[in-house]
């Protein structure tokens, strides 16, 4: 009996094990700081940052999106488009955006 193993899910398996210890570290750690602090959670700042090209170019590698167009199809682009950077954070005290 011969077994089909594929390595790419052994390893999302361990790329999943690895996130699941950092979120775990995350959380005892913010735990020792409420217990320090009880308003911390109230501290924290969650941001990010994303790029919006101007000619319609979507970065498939941050995001997905569902079609029924043909996705072999090739669309030229130029080599620097215009494109908008967009930084966002929230937090409790309420949203923090900027557009560069």
């Amino acid at each position: 009996m011969t077994t089909n193993m594929d390595p790419s899910k052994n390893n999302l398996v361990a790329l999943h094990f690895k996130y699941d210890q950092a979120r775990r570290r995350f959380v005892e750690w913010a735990q020792n700081e409420i217990a320090v602090v009880p308003d911390f959670h109230k501290r924290i700042l969650f941001s990010d940052e994303a790029q919006f090209w101007l000619n319609g170019y979507v970065n498939k590698q941050n995001c997905r999106i569902w079609s029924e167009a043909n996705p072999q199809v090739y669309v030229e682009t130029p080599l620097h488009p215009e494109k908008l950077t967009v930084w966002c954070a929230l937090w409790a005290g309420g949203i923090l955006l900027q557009k560069r």
